[in-house]
């Protein structure tokens, strides 16, 4: 294969995993664009550079050289507009690029909504580098900020802020906090921890009606549809991302909400691919949404085209799902066979208010075959609730072999057997707790490990 120029547009997780894949199998010429930054940064940090966990640099997962030293270049541009049929980009300083493979991985923006007021001053969302500088600057003397949209943007700009002493009414419209992923019981131990351990002033039900300014154009109140007046010198929107496709609107390149692609990231146009936020598949996998937006959906996007690019052709399937996030201290936890475990599924469940902690085990009840799990701050290993998805195994297998789950025993308070109570509650069995299966782990990590070397004193 003669030695081709890959162009990369966008340095998210998605792009940075093309280039690094394609460079370890191919001699071609790579270069990655992007008018966000000038290196590859871990997105989901930008919360813990705003509350002073860490700098901005520390943000960076390879060194500065790497990139010249794996040969692939970097580009601070932004692309305004792309001719497939000549193969060329037309930049932002108004140079042009050549291509002979072309892969978009320009990410998402916050979806700034259609509220009359949206335009103040101190009204954002928070994706990118720039809307952490833009929040740096709106919350300075801020006092009183308002957060709208119940999901996991909206609970870490309300963790942010609160951060800063910042007094927040948090905004969600539907009856419980993020109901698309957690059940009431769940909603509840999360709820009551922001409220009473975070001083957060949460209003479920409610959303934003009129976004209010000030004569110097900075917004000063929000308006609810309930008829609250709720004075604020900044306003965080968080009720979702679209996909960064703008510059393609001259392009030929077919779009809905998103890229339109087939299972191997090709779009409409020649030598042109998708992969990340900014794809959508044309007919959604099973089980899976059309638009993934999620980090590792986004790296395994990227090695699945790495291959096909290098003479591989290779069609995406993903893994079954799964996700992770920190809901203030409360950890959260999902394993599932889908995006969306069916509302038709049976579940086990515990929970421990004291400890804010929660487990739900979901299964079919016709075959009993075990669908997922979700955890509210309680950590089980991603590798043994893979297994059991990939093996189909049954809900009492799961509950017998709870423990082989657990993250670290020696130091967490385990829930194994108070688990499986319930669920002998539930329908009269009289399940136990194997240890074995705990053994077996033990034995085949230390057959893996070479002999103990004795120590020559």
């Amino acid at each position: 294969m003669s030695q081709r120029h890959i162009v990369v547009i966008g340095n998210g997780i998605s792009g940075t995993t093309l280039a690094r894949h394609v460079r370890k199998r191919s001699d071609d010429t790579i270069t990655i664009i992007s008018s966000e930054s000038d290196y590859f940064y871990s997105r989901p940090a930008l919360m813990y550079v705003y509350m002073g966990h860490m700098l901005q640099e520390n943000t960076k997962p390879y060194e500065d050289r790497f990139w010249s030293e794996n040969r692939i270049n970097l580009r601070r541009a932004h692309v305004n507009r792309v001719d497939t049929v000549q193969k060329v980009l037309h930049l932002d300083d108004h140079s042009t690029m050549s291509y002979d493979v072309l892969v978009i991985a320009s990410g998402s923006h916050s979806n700034p909504g259609s509220w009359h007021g949206s335009h103040f001053e101190g009204v954002q969302g928070l994706v990118s580098l720039q809307d952490l500088s833009a929040m740096e600057s709106n919350t300075q003397n801020c006092s009183r900020a308002v957060v709208v949209g119940g999901g996991l943007i909206g609970v870490e700009m309300v963790e942010m802020l609160r951060s800063r002493g910042i007094h927040v009414t948090y905004l969600v419209r539907e009856f419980k906090f993020w109901s698309s992923a957690l059940r009431s019981e769940e909603s509840d131990i999360v709820e009551r921890h922001i409220i009473a351990d975070h001083g957060v002033d949460l209003h479920t039900q409610t959303e934003l009606k009129e976004i209010l300014g000030d004569e110097n154009g900075r917004v000063r109140a929000v308006l609810t549809t309930k008829g609250d007046e709720i004075p604020c010198s900044f306003v965080g929107i968080a009720i979702g991302v679209k996909p960064n496709i703008a510059f393609l609107q001259e392009s030929g390149i077919e779009t809905g909400t998103g890229i339109l692609v087939n299972e191997c990231f090709e779009t409409s146009a020649k030598d042109v691919y998708a992969i990340g936020d900014c794809a959508e598949f044309r007919t959604a996998l099973s089980g899976r949404t059309k638009i993934e937006q999620i980090w590792y959906t986004g790296r395994m996007q990227a090695e699945t085209l790495a291959a096909t690019l290098t003479g591989t052709t290779s069609v995406y399937r993903p893994v079954n799902f799964f996700n992770s996030a920190k809901l203030f201290d409360i950890e959260f936890q999902v394993y599932s066979r889908n995006v969306k475990i069916p509302d038709t599924c049976r579940s086990v469940f515990w929970m421990n208010h004291h400890r804010r902690c929660a487990i739900r085990l979901f299964y079919d009840p016709q075959t009993l075959r075990f669908e997922g799990v979700t955890l509210l701050g309680v950590r089980y290993r991603h590798e043994v609730c893979d297994r059991w998805l990939r093996e189909e195994k049954d809900i009492e297998y799961v509950l017998c072999h709870l423990s082989d789950a657990n993250f670290d025993p020696e130091f967490y308070k385990t829930y194994e057997k108070e688990i499986i109570a319930v669920y002998n509650r539930q329908t009269g069995r009289n399940l136990t707790l194997k240890k074995q299966g705990k053994l077996d782990e033990v034995i085949r990590f230390l057959k893996g490990k070479a002999p103990i070397q004795p120590i020559q004193l």
